[in-house]
């Protein structure tokens, strides 16, 4: 019972802020209607090159159209649930930067989950109902032989690759406790390498694709559980024959790698927090 408690109080604490965020957001139904259409429509335009791109050529690399277009979908849905559940992520450097993070280290609950819960972002709606929209046209249009374990395995990688995305986001973020400034720069600047993701990797240099593998593992969060799901293989990097499906079955790893990574990053830059003065 007191592990349950422990557990579960964190988390209704945590649905409790949202929703309080969500009502502040529904306040101006103008706002909240054109910032979830204009995410969806700036979105559609890539889904639109990508058509282009493949009425010209059958594949690329090996993937299809419809494969290209799962890759490219996941990245929406990751970056969907971090904007609609965890945007307050991005509002770090400028608590750092006022001194605002004192309010919520004199609260009895972590301080993470207070940052991480203290905006929402309702573009994020419009990259989950996109990402959804599109997973299920190009799966519909796939002929895979859906079996129990991969189904099973399918929803495990989903859930890895959004838990890769939210620890990269934090990891980046919590630079702002080195970096003395009011505005996320530096994980801005990560946030749109991590673009390169919506494609096969295999499209890239080989210090293109290690960086995004190895250094700030983006590939984690679409290609490679797209290749495990698929059952690709094939991957040459720097004349090395690598297993595809394999590094896509370590998207687990990778997840709990990137959360630990950025739980600790904050609690380091914590550390040296030292408010904002008078």
């Amino acid at each position: 019972m007191v592990v349950a408690s422990r557990i579960g109080r964190p988390i209704v604490l945590y649905a409790r802020c949202l929703a309080v965020q969500i009502k502040a957001v529904l306040e101006y139904q103008a706002d909240f209607w054109i910032l979830m259409m204009a995410s969806v429509l700036m979105n559609l335009v890539g889904f639109v090159f990508l058509w282009t791109i493949f009425s010209k050529i059958p594949d690329v690399d090996g993937w299809t159209f419809w494969q290209v277009v799962v890759i490219y979908a996941l990245v929406f849905v990751a970056e969907g649930v971090g904007s609609l559940f965890f945007e307050g992520t991005w509002n770090l450097a400028f608590l750092v930067n006022r001194g605002e993070l004192d309010f919520m280290l004199l609260r009895p609950v972590s301080p993470i989950s207070q940052v991480m819960n203290c905006a929402v972002g309702i573009n994020g709606l419009g990259n989950l109902l996109l990402g959804g929209t599109l997973i299920g046209l190009s799966l519909s249009h796939l002929h895979i032989h859906w079996t129990l374990g991969r189904v099973a395995l399918a929803l495990l990688l989903l859930v890895s690759a959004i838990a890769t995305k939210i620890g990269l986001n934090l990891a980046t973020n919590a630079s702002a406790f080195w970096i003395q400034s009011p505005f996320s720069g530096f994980a801005f600047s990560m946030h749109q390498l991590g673009d390169l993701a919506r494609y096969p990797i295999t499209i890239y240099a080989s210090a293109v694709q290690a960086l995004i593998t190895v250094a700030v593992p983006f590939a984690f969060i679409s290609f490679f559980p797209a290749a495990a799901v698929f059952s690709k293989n094939g991957w040459r990097l720097g004349g090395v024959e690598l297993p595809l499906r394999w590094f896509g079955l370590a998207t687990p790893l990778v997840a709990v790698y990137c959360c630990w990574m950025g739980v600790f990053l904050f609690r380091r830059g914590l550390r040296r927090y030292e408010s904002a003065g008078n």
